[in-house]
C-alpha cells in the first residue's frame, strides 16, 4: 500500500469517503513531496552564497509540511488551520525559490511548493 492509499488507510477512509477526505489525503501526499524537495533545496543552497533566506524558508516549509501531513492524516481538530498555514508557508517558500532561476533544486522546490499550497488550500477550505 503506497502513498495516498496508506494515508487513507491510516485515516480510516473507505471508498465512500467524502470529497473533503480525498482532498485531505491528497494534501498529505503533496506535503510529503514538498518536504522532501525543500530539504533537497536546502542541501543545494548550502553551497551557494547569499541563500540564507531560501534555506530558512525551506526549513520552515519542510517542518510545517511534516506537521500538516501528520495532523491531516489523523483528522485532527486543527487540521484545517494547519493546512491554511501550510499553504502560506509553501507560497512564501516558492516565491523565494523562484528567484534562483539557475538552480534546478530551487526550481523543483518551487514547483512542489506551488502544488502543495494549492492542494492544502483546497483541503483547508473543504467543509
Amino acid at each position: 500500500m503506497g502513498g495516498a492509499a496508506a494515508l487513507a488507510g491510516v485515516a480510516g477512509l473507505t471508498g465512500t469517503a467524502r470529497a473533503e477526505d480525498h482532498r485531505a489525503v491528497a494534501c498529505c501526499g503533496d506535503c510529503g513531496d514538498c518536504r522532501t524537495s525543500c530539504l533537497a533545496c536546502v542541501v543545494a543552497c548550502l553551497d551557494e552564497a547569499g541563500r540564507k533566506e531560501c534555506i530558512q524558508r525551506c526549513l520552515d516549509c519542510a517542518d510545517i509540511c511534516d506537521a500538516c501531513s501528520k495532523v491531516s492524516a489523523r483528522g485532527g481538530p486543527l487540521a484545517a488551520a494547519l493546512r491554511a498555514l501550510c499553504a502560506e508557508a509553501c507560497e512564501k517558500c516558492a516565491e523565494e525559490c523562484e528567484k534562483h532561476t539557475d538552480d534546478k533544486a530551487c526550481q523543483a522546490c518551487a514547483n512542489h511548493c506551488r502544488a502543495c499550497a494549492r492542494r492544502c488550500r483546497e483541503a483547508a477550505q473543504a467543509k
